[in-house]
């Protein structure tokens, strides 16, 4: 799902682009590739891109609450979900098992 999100955003973000270019247009893309490099690697085990991934939706309740308090709460149980797909008990036995194979 984040690999889907990361690069659908991106591609997005990147066709708004018109000139002349200024540094935030490209911030919002290149924001947008830190989750699609997050789902990578999460499938290839890094324990970090996890943490990442949910610092990333941590981010976007903040954003979110600066919209609305509707979408901000929308957005905090994305993050309670995402909390809880990655860090249940398998899934921690997954990353150490993967961490434990890598060294």
């Amino acid at each position: 799902m984040l690999i889907a999100v990361g690069a659908l955003q991106c591609a997005s973000h990147a066709m708004r682009i018109r000139p002349p270019l200024h540094a935030a247009d490209l911030g919002i893309p290149l924001f947008e590739l830190v989750i699609l490099a997050c789902g990578i690697y999460l499938l290839r085990g890094a324990n970090w891109a996890r943490w990442l991934a949910l610092a990333w939706v941590g981010f976007h309740i903040a954003v979110s609450f600066m919209n609305s308090v509707s979408a901000g709460l929308v957005h905090s149980l994305i993050f309670l979900l995402f909390a809880w797909l990655l860090f249940r008990p398998g899934v921690n036995a997954w990353f150490r098992a993967r961490r434990t194979a890598a060294a």
